[in-house]
This record gives C-alpha cells, structure tokens and sequence, in this order.
C-alpha cells in the first residue's frame, strides 16, 4: 500500500461556541412634554389603565378570532354564555378614561363588538355568512391596530417612568408600599 494513499483518520474538532449576539444599546430615556403634565401618581395610573386595556383588548381580540375561525369552518353557534362578555358598557368604560388623560390621535377607533358579537346568520345564508366573516376579520384588523397603539403609549409611559427614576432614584422607593402605621408618622 502507498503510504500517502492510506486513510488517515482527522481528530474531529469541537465546533466553536456561537460568538454571543450583540443587542443593541438601547437609548437611555428621556423625560418628555407628552407626560410633563401627569404627576408620578398620575404617570403610574395611567400605565396601569393602559395596561388593563391593553388585557382588554387582546381578550376581545381573541373573542373575535376566535368567532371568526368558527364562521370560517361552517359552524357558527354563539353561545348565550359568551354574549355578556362584549357589551357596550365595557367597550365603552375603559376608552374614556385613556381620553381623558392624552390625545387619541394615535388611537384608532373600536369596532362595535357586542353588535358584531350578537349577530347571528342563517346557516343558509351565504351572503351573510361571508358578510359576517368580513365584518368580524375587520374587526380583528381594528383590534389589532388599536392594541398596536395601545403598546406604542405603554412604551412611552414605561420610558418616561425610568426617566424619572435615573433622575431621582429617590422616587422609586415611592411605589412601594407602605405600612399605614408608617405612613401616618410620614406625614
């Protein structure tokens, strides 16, 4: 046998750790006029409105989507458990509170859910089922954007917070709680 012709066996190498992935640096935030007017309290409330209107809608959102692949596959039965759920009342109470607070020109409006969610259609009907369908994928688009929104202004919020703590680092010591004994000796 040719000495240079033999199989020559190679020590297999262990591959190299993937080199470690480089975020990156997020900009420090910064204090803005948008929230100069809201005091810590206020700035705190207010992200915790948008924060259970942001629950709000990505359950409605699932509502709705969730109606929609029933319309989708043929079957449409709404049940009389789930109809409370969408109401005009609760469409309705927690969008006030964030206009009051801020402008919503950045807020697009909410479809009518409870009357999208109280329409019924006969199974025969099959304008009506693809109408239906339609209105209810709109729907789910408006949602969508409206939760977009709603993020967009959570992130705003969060970072104007964090502002105001790199600033005072004093003021984060100001959410959390106290107990009353204490803060009647604070006063």
């Amino acid at each position: 046998m040719d000495p240079q012709s033999t199989p020559v066996a190679v020590a297999a190498r262990p591959a190299a750790p993937p080199a470690p992935r480089k975020h990156p640096a997020r900009p420090t935030p910064e204090k803005t006029e948008e929230h100069a007017h809201l005091s810590l309290a206020e700035l705190r409330e207010y992200r915790r409105a948008l924060t259970a209107e942001e629950s709000k809608v990505s359950y409605w959102r699932r509502i709705i989507q969730a109606r929609l692949d029933v319309v989708r596959a043929g079957s449409d039965l709404v049940s009389e458990n789930l109809k409370p759920v969408l109401t005009d009342a609760r469409v309705g109470a927690g969008r006030q509170a964030l206009v009051e607070v801020l402008p919503v020109d950045d807020i697009p409006p909410l479809p009518d859910l409870a009357g999208l969610w109280e329409r019924q259609v006969d199974p025969e009907d099959q304008p009506g089922i693809a109408a239906l369908e339609v209105d209810l994928a709109t729907a789910e688009k408006q949602l969508s954007e409206y939760r977009s929104a709603l993020h967009k202004r959570l992130g705003a919020a969060t970072a104007e917070l964090i502002a105001r703590y790199r600033d005072e680092p004093g003021l984060c010591l100001t959410a959390l709680p106290v107990e009353p004994a204490r803060r009647s000796a604070l006063a």
